[in-house]
């Protein structure tokens, strides 16, 4: 895991806890058990390589959990049919509207927390965490309200069928309603990615997924003791799970055995230190907004096709997010580094970590990419039995994998521009590539062409594929290093 990097860029060897110095390099085994375990060191001073390792480890194993919720829900409501997967689908696509005002708020306060860890200073870095959780809370309370209140007329608007509205509306209401937990659960896991203390997020979600995939057959299918609640019991369970993260979330923090500690004195609201966040968040919102409300019309589109195309979009769409979660997690390991690399001024060092980041994630992708396109129908087979379903399924997945190498760089990079709290560039990125080709591409590949479904399914790789190349040019111009934040 050694690395050489430009000259000025790495200070002299830094010596490890316990006395190592850096030069002499630990095994892979022993920073396995650091990354997981969470390190200590001072991650601007490490060789890139290295930093890298430490961070993203723990960051993809967090990924890897939250795209967990996904399948576990869609594998066991599968049994169930066709209209209670499309439920999940059509629920899961409203939800990506209120995901973006998590990412949104996450992208701003990783952006600032990073960047006070870098310039030393922890104190301002706990007073922004708090900022960000009291946005946070403020923004969960009135979308779970209106959730619960309009989650029927919600799912009619999105093509649900006669089922989905009589009895796959209260998995909607459950999930809108509990929106609160994945708000706090997205945001407080940004704040200790943020701070570099990525190992605690890995735990938050190792928690969150096990207390979800215990309580989620046994709530749809009445296992035991407990009620038979169908498709509402997934809801009731990821709820739950999460609910539980967010807890030890707050016990961590207030523990205080990381880099951030939050004391009395810190729990007060700073005008000016939110209204920075807000102004950032607010890019960071409408740029995961833009992507998120793509998904709702493609969701949209999908459905006129009946719920057996609905149900393949679906599950296509949680395996893919299986292999590309792991990925948010290295791109997550690049925005920190970042980050903290422009608050302890160097911004070589960053722009070293994206391009190593962005070439492993490449190779990764692409072997994924491969396994997807010649496994196709056993993979979607083990979710779902319909042929039918089979067959939009496979199709899907073989077509939106075929451009995971883009996706590979188009994805770190996006995040190396918001780790330097420049979200205007990806925003304006996201309205290019989704509003203005990828939804109307599918419209016309669909519809007029008469591709079906296919048609979304190709909208989808042109898209990221197009987003990957225009980030690419952008990145090379350097302008984000020199944003203040």
């Amino acid at each position: 895991m050694s690395d050489t990097s430009p000259a000025g860029v790495e200070p002299s060897p830094v010596v490890e806890a316990g006395g190592l110095p850096e030069a002499a390099t630990p095994g892979l085994w022993t920073s396995l058990k650091e990354a997981v375990h969470g390190t200590r060191q001072d991650l601007t001073r490490l060789p890139i390589r290295r930093a890298i390792f430490l961070l993203s480890v723990p960051m993809v194993l967090e990924m890897v959990m939250e795209s967990v919720f996904a399948v576990v829900d869609v594998f066991f409501v599968g049994r169930l049919g066709a209209d209670a997967v499309a439920t999940v689908g059509l629920t899961e696509s409203l939800l990506t509207i209120i995901y973006a005002a998590a990412m949104g708020l996450s992208i701003g306060a990783t952006a600032l927390v990073s960047r006070r860890i870098g310039e030393g200073d922890p104190e301002r870095a706990a007073r922004t965490a708090v900022q960000a959780i009291g946005l946070g809370v403020a923004l969960a309370i009135p979308i779970a309200v209106a959730g619960v209140a309009f989650a029927r007329p919600l799912m009619a608007l999105m093509g649900g069928s006669p089922w989905v509205l009589e009895h796959g509306v209260r998995y909607t209401q459950v999930m809108l309603g509990g929106m609160g937990s994945v708000l706090l659960l997205f945001l407080i896991n940004a704040i200790f990615r943020g701070a570099g203390d990525a190992a605690i997020s890995m735990r938050v979600l190792w928690l969150a997924n096990a207390i979800n995939i215990v309580l989620a057959p046994m709530l749809i299918f009445g296992v035991g003791p407990f009620p038979e609640l169908g498709v509402m019991g997934a809801a009731v369970a990821t709820t739950f799970g999460r609910s539980c993260g967010v807890a030890y979330q707050l016990y961590r923090l207030a523990r205080g055995d990381g880099r951030l500690k939050l004391r009395r004195e810190h729990l007060k609201l700073e005008p000016g230190t939110m209204l920075a966040m807000l102004k950032m968040s607010g890019a960071g919102t409408a740029q995961a907004l833009v992507n998120t409300t793509s998904w709702v019309v493609l969701a949209r589109i999908v459905a006129t096709f009946g719920s057996a195309a609905v149900a393949g979009y679906t599950i296509a769409l949680r395996i893919v997010l299986f292999a590309l979660l792991p990925s948010w997690g290295l791109s997550n390991a690049a925005t920190t580094l970042v980050g903290q690399s422009l608050g302890a001024r160097k911004p070589e060092r960053g722009e070293q970590a994206v391009w190593t980041a962005a070439r492993i994630n490449a190779i990764f992708l692409g072997t994924v990419g491969l396994v997807f396109f010649v496994t196709a129908e056993p993979l979607v087979a083990a979710f779902a039995r319909e042929p039918e379903v089979v067959f939009h399924a496979s199709h899907a997945l073989r077509i939106i994998s075929g451009g995971f190498l883009f996706y590979a760089f188009g994805m770190v990079l996006s995040q190396a521009f918001n780790g330097a709290g420049d979200t205007t560039t990806p925003t304006v990125l996201n309205i290019c590539c989704f509003w203005l080709l990828e939804v109307p591409l599918a419209w016309v590949l669909a519809g007029p062409v008469g591709m079906g479904p296919s048609g979304v399914f190709l909208s989808i790789a042109v898209a990221f594929s197009v987003l990957a190349v225009a980030a690419v040019i952008l990145f090379r111009r350097g302008t984000w290093k020199h944003r203040e934040v």
